[in-house]
This record gives C-alpha cells, structure tokens and sequence, in this order.
C-alpha cells in the first residue's frame, strides 16, 4: 500500500546528502476518532480536528506519517524547498498535512511534555499492557489485515506506532528480511475511576481492562504464529527457555556459546530467565 512504500522509500534514503533526506520518520496507525485530535496526535493540527468518515465514509483506519527535517539559521531560507521537494515523491491527503516548526530540543522532550499533562490528570500511573513486535515487510499487509482492521476493533487505548527498519542497523533479534516493520501498540488501560478520553469515569469499559488488552496482545501473538507471520517479540517476557531458543533461532547457538565464555556462572541477567543455572553443566559418575 502507499502507506508502506512511502515508508520504506524514506528508510532507503538514509547516507543521502541532508537536503536529499528526512531526518526522523515514524508512522501511525489510528484506527478510532478519539486517538486523532488527542494529545497522542501532536503531528495533527488541533485547530483542523477531523474524523475518520471523513477521510473515508466506509470506516477503515487512518494511516499517518511524522516526518522532520532538521535545519540550522544558515539553511533556514532553503529548507521549505528541501521539504517541498521529499514531499512531492509521497502519496498523502494534501488537506491533512499538518506543519510545525519547534526547537530541536523541544522535539526531542514532547513525550515529556505529553506526560506532565497526564500526570496533572491523573491518567499517568494506570497500567501499560503495551507489546512491541518486529514483522517481517512481506508479511505487513496481511498482519494490517487482520491486526489493525479485525483484531484491535474501533477502541485501541492508545497509539499504534509502525515503522520499517534495515535489518543490518539493527542488533536485536529480528525476523529474517532484509526490511522489517516496528508495529508497537502503546496502551492504557483505565484504572478505578479514569478512562481514556480523559475524563472521570467510575464505570469502565470492558476493552480498557489490563485483562481485555492483555487477552488482545495474546491473540494477535497467536495469529501470527498460525498465519506463518514470523514475529520477533522487542524485549519479551518468556516463560520457558524454549520459547527463548524459539525466539533467537539461527542465533541461539552463537548466543549460547558467548554466554558460556563471559558468564559461564550465569551471574549476569539472571531475571529474564533466559539460561537455567545446570545447562551444559558435566557431571562426572562415579
């Protein structure tokens, strides 16, 4: 989809000369109205508040792209062409294009910012059944099929980050493309007495449960196993040491090889659980 090749073709651009690439690039999928003029959103103008029928009156979801372009006094005569110039090889609404122009720093505090909001609210310290999955690019449509348009349904407690990466710039355990996509799904859920739109709330939806949402992530985990979509968990929480061995594939060996000539006490890292204090231990008989 458009969506995925504008994406992958920003990705590829990376080594290119500044004036010839952006400098951040991160993606969004909003699939509910109360996610898009919220806080969430900042990359939407709060002046220009939309609705999904808006865009498209048979329902769907909404994909967005953030895009910067950093620039210091000396550029700042030319930039605008720079960013006119990247922006006619990419397929988007014109009418939703949002533009801001901010301090580097601020940029690089606006979650902070996002979160002394929440913390006057009382909507910071809730749960965060959050799950972050790397997914192979020849599989992205097929996960955006089900995932972002049957499972998740029209309430998703939170934003839905998505994204491609270069496998060689990256040194976690990820699945085996070349380009594989961070779908990343940030949610709240509502504690006793708050929701989250905001507002006070004693009597809380069901789809805003730790429970409802965890069940969620678990069935989205499943899917992809019986679809043959080769997921890789970011930072996972296993119960076994198979499903680790599972996790690294090709890699365990190599892994476990390392482990055995650094930490052969097993000292180090001992709370994920990933070695069992007696592996490859030798017992002599007497």
């Amino acid at each position: 989809m458009a969506f995925t090749k504008d994406q992958e073709f920003l990705i590829s651009l990376h080594g290119q000369p500044s004036p010839q690439k952006f400098d951040y690039v991160e993606g969004f999928v909003i699939v509910d109205d109360s996610l898009i003029n919220s806080w969430r959103s900042s990359f939407l103008s709060p002046l220009n508040p939309i609705k999904l029928s808006s865009v498209n009156p048979d329902g769907g979801v909404l994909y967005c792209l953030e895009i910067t372009k950093n620039y210091a006094e000396s550029d700042a005569h030319t930039v605008d062409e720079d960013i006119e110039a990247l922006s006619k090889k990419l397929k988007f609404i014109p009418n939703l294009v949002f533009k801001t122009d901010v301090p580097y720093v601020e940029f690089l505090d606006r979650v902070h910012t996002s979160e002394l909001k929440l913390r006057s609210q009382g909507l910071w310290d809730v749960p965060h059944p959050w799950i972050n999955l790397f997914v192979p690019k020849s599989k992205i449509s097929d996960f955006d099929k089900v995932v972002f348009k049957r499972i998740l349904g029209k309430n998703t407690s939170g934003p839905i980050l998505i994204y491609p990466m270069n496998k060689h710039k990256s040194s976690v355990v990820t699945p085996d493309e070349e380009v594989f996509y961070v779908v990343g799904l940030l949610r709240s859920a509502a504690s006793s007495g708050s929701a989250n739109n905001d507002s006070i709330n004693d009597d809380i939806d069901e789809t805003q449960s730790v429970e409802y949402l965890s069940q969620q992530n678990d069935d989205i985990v499943k899917y992809c196993g019986e679809a043959g979509i080769m997921v890789k968990k970011y930072l996972p929480h296993f119960e076994t040491q198979e499903e680790w061995m599972d996790h690294y594939g090709q890699k365990w060996d190599h892994f476990l090889k390392l482990k055995n000539k650094f930490d052969p006490r097993r000292v180090l890292a001992t709370g994920q659980r990933i070695f069992t204090t007696n592996m490859n231990k030798k017992t002599k008989k007497y």
